[in-house]
């Protein structure tokens, strides 16, 4: 999957974050419908301008932006 086909940054389009290409659906609104329990299948039903290889996209790009990052361990117990 080259995400770069389907994904793209302009400042001029929702002040550059990263969006589907040709659409102003943001990769972090798509992650967070699926974070709500959306299915892929609902997504697409609701957005049709979306293509199945776009929402593809939205993972490679979340799977390539976190691969290095660097993650610690929160304790959510801890006040």
């Amino acid at each position: 999957m080259i995400w770069q086909e389907h994904i793209r940054s302009d400042p001029e389009i929702l002040g550059g974050k990263p969006v589907v290409r040709g659409t102003r659906l943001a990769v972090h609104f798509l992650l967070g419908l699926l974070a709500e329990g959306w299915s892929a299948e609902e997504i697409l039903d609701n957005y049709p301008q979306l293509t199945p290889d776009a929402l593809r996209a939205v993972f490679a790009y979340a799977s390539e932006a976190l691969h290095d990052e660097t993650c610690y361990p929160v304790d959510l117990g801890a006040a």
